[in-house]
């Protein structure tokens, strides 16, 4: 089995902003599988789809972003498997440029909350990330706060859109058995 986890907050107000991107890219590739999310009792919404005989759950933490840990700990609970083989993240980064994906199969949460939180979870820090660049803003506190909780302008549109098509691919590849360096040789920027 294999779990695509989306980091993002819930709630209208943070729908389509930056710091969800997570969600947005597991919603395209749940839309490319007519999958649909229903809540369950580990603290998220999920959905259930097989792709070529493998099992997979696609999984939207409900806990808002800085406690996503407790989600994905109840759900490899829950139903089984390894953090460090079943498991891929979708997750912004402001430190990659934005449009550029990254995959990252290990590292330290880099000051994201969110992988903060899987990493004090699960006492792992070698799962796999597919990370979306963001740019960074001033450096300013506040600024960073308004830029990752602020909604993407019409001229990043095409930016974002291109990156979500190449994620549902990269997914994809991954779910069926491409390893992080041959995603990474294809789809880092």
């Amino acid at each position: 089995m294999k779990y695509i986890i989306g980091l993002g907050n819930i709630g209208l107000e943070y729908d389509k902003t930056r710091h969800n991107i997570g969600f947005m890219a597991l919603d395209a590739f749940a839309a490319a599988h007519n999958a649909a999310f229903v809540p369950s009792k580990q603290f998220a919404t999920i959905a259930k789809l097989a792709i070529n005989g493998e099992q997979v759950v696609l999984v939207k933490p409900t806990t808002y972003m800085n406690d996503s840990g407790k989600a994905v700990r109840a759900i490899i609970d829950y139903y089984g498997g390894d953090v460090n083989t079943d498991v891929m993240v979708l997750v912004d980064d402001m430190d990659l440029p934005f449009g550029k994906l990254r995959f990252r199969a290990k590292g330290s949460a880099g000051g994201h909350n969110g992988l903060k939180s899987i990493i004090a979870h699960t006492g792992s820090q070698t799962f796999l990330r597919l990370k979306f660049g963001l740019g960074h803003p001033d450096h300013e506190q506040q600024a960073v706060i308004h830029y990752v909780l602020g909604k993407f302008s019409r001229a990043e549109t095409e930016d974002v859109n291109h990156m979500l098509d190449h994620s549902t691919m990269a997914i994809e590849e991954w779910i069926q058995g491409n390893g992080v360096s041959e995603l990474s040789n294809k789809y880092n920027g």
